[in-house]
């Protein structure tokens, strides 16, 4: 089974869903002309459609009343108000535009660079807000922004940590939906300066959010953005436009056909990359070519129906066979039902193979169990002890148990519990501890007292003495118990078979699972 996406924090289905969806900055390429405009949106929205992706046209809003100084107004050397001036349009030319893009059932997104212009960016209706690099430092301009009720999404060129965790609290407490953008903000970006890395900085620091790449290279360069989605950028953000006789587009903006190819380049990137989480399924193709490279199981001698096997009945070699023993497959003790004769391909129909040992249902969880806190970033520091629930012995593992890693039993508890995906622990109680349960990695879902919860990352449930509870997981899960004093045998279970099984029985020791120093009284 492949688990989903492991979620960060309580997954709200009311949130907007910013993953995978391509911004079109319109800026001033519009160059102050409503119909220059409607043109943009229509082209590009041609090749949105054509390539199958979601995107949202962006605007840029400034109440240029207010927003330039007067004595900026006539003449500034300032190289943007020039431009923010004289491309100029009414709001009714906005509004006119805003409805061309719903009519080409593109999502809305709009800049504001003051607060006059997010009240107008609500009052029309738009989908997404947008905070440009410039203004992740300007509180009055994200105080009214957060205010506002709509998603947002935050470029961070030219941020350090320092502003970029502000940015985050401030938008935590507000409780806004947001995602964030590594940005660079020289226009055009040279190479150099790309440091597309921070991608997966941002991704590290704040874990719960789609984190996006918002360019300004070239826009005939594709590899900078199929880069972007393998380092894990989920949203992408380019500036675009139309060329006429008399329009030009600047150095970093894209022309439709050079969005079309732009979308091709991370889509490709896409199936290129496969699954993010879990390990992919080979394909038949793959199976097939290392098939022919594989060494089968053939016998050294003639050999009769019903005979067990040893290794020195026994060669490998290639080819393989469709339907053959395979080399790695092959343990002493195989049992034939039909005989071979001397360089026959022993066929996996015609053996019956020894079950697996006890042993080796616990080296595979150990390994799993490594590999779970390795991907977790969850480091255990020696000493620990680890013990293996089976309740219904160590083949029905996988089934129904955990594993326990103890770390502290003193008056106070704490130890760390591993399910993998699918197991259960079935319903009991203590009478002398209690416990409270946190998720750090997966998911778990737990019933306690008869109701039922599921429970994600940072989320924690108290389970009173005497208090009936059983718990799994849908995708694999590692949680901290915190109780008071474990007392071995103070789990009561609801199945009496369980309790009639002495617990030396049901419980394996692991005293050093590096070495598999396991104390198998199982047997």
């Amino acid at each position: 089974m492949v688990p989903p996406e492991f979620p960060y924090r309580i997954p709200n289905e009311a949130e907007f869903d910013f993953k995978n969806l391509f911004i079109l900055d319109m800026a001033n390429n519009h160059q102050g002309s409503r119909e220059h405009g409607l043109r943009i949106i229509k082209e590009h929205a041609e090749e949105v459609r054509r390539a199958e992706v979601r995107a949202a046209v962006k605007f840029q809003f400034r109440e240029l009343d207010t927003f330039v100084h007067p004595a900026h107004r006539a003449h500034s050397d300032n190289k943007h108000i020039p431009r923010f001036l004289s491309t100029r349009l009414s709001w009714d030319d906005f509004q006119y535009m805003l409805d061309a893009v719903r009519a080409e059932g593109l999502t809305s997104c709009c800049t504001p660079f003051d607060e006059a212009s997010v009240a107008r960016i609500r009052e029309m209706g738009f989908d997404i807000l947008k905070i440009a690099s410039c203004s992740v430092k300007d509180w009055p301009l994200l105080e009214a922004a957060a205010s506002s009720g709509l998603p947002m999404i935050c470029s961070t060129g030219g941020a350090d940590e320092d502003d970029i965790d502000n940015l985050c609290s401030f938008l935590e407490h507000r409780r806004v939906n947001y995602a964030l953008m590594h940005c660079v903000s020289v226009y055009p970006t040279p190479d150099h300066l790309m440091q597309l890395r921070q991608i997966q900085f941002l991704k590290r620091r704040q874990p719960a959010r789609e984190v996006g790449w918002s360019t300004h290279e070239p826009p005939d360069d594709t590899t900078c953005v199929a880069l972007a989605a393998a380092l894990g950028a989920t949203l992408f953000e380019r500036h675009i436009g139309v060329e006429t006789d008399s329009i030009k587009l600047n150095a970093y903006s894209s022309a439709p056909k050079q969005a079309a190819a732009w979308y091709a380049a991370v889509k490709r990137a896409w199936v290129l990359l496969g699954q993010s989480l879990g390990r992919a399924p080979s394909s038949l193709q793959e199976q097939e070519s290392l098939c022919s490279l594989s060494r089968g199981v053939f016998a050294a001698r003639d050999i009769f129906a019903g005979e067990s096997l040893s290794r020195e009945d026994v060669y490998f070699a290639m080819p393989c066979k469709e339907g053959q023993l395979r080399s790695g497959q092959f343990k002493p003790g195989t049992r034939v039902m039909n005989s071979f004769a001397k360089d026959d391909a022993l066929l996996l129909n015609s053996l019956e193979r020894p079950a697996p040992m006890v042993e080796h249902i616990f080296f595979r969880a150990i390994h799993r169990a490594k590999a779970m806190l390795n991907e977790a970033r969850i480091p255990l520091a020696a000493p620990f002890s680890v013990e293996f629930s089976h309740h219904f012995g160590p083949e029905n593992f996988e089934k129904t148990g955990a594993i326990i890693i103890d770390c502290v039993n003193r008056s106070y508890c704490k130890k760390l519990v591993i399910q993998f995906p699918e197991q259960k622990h079935p319903a009991h109680y203590h009478k002398s501890k209690e416990e409270t349960f946190q998720v750090l990695y997966g998911i778990l879902d737990i019933e306690v007292d008869g109701q039922p919860h599921r429970l994600y990352p940072g989320q924690s449930i108290l389970i009173q003495q005497g208090v009936w509870h059983r718990f799994g997981t849908p995708c694999g899960v590692i949680f901290e118990e915190i109780s008071t004093t474990h007392i071995p045998g103070d789990s009561y279970y609801e199945h009496k078979s369980i309790n009639d099984t002495p617990l030396e029985k049901r419980k394996t020791k692991v005293e050093h699972w590096g070495r598999y120093q396991i104390n198998f009284s199982t047997k």
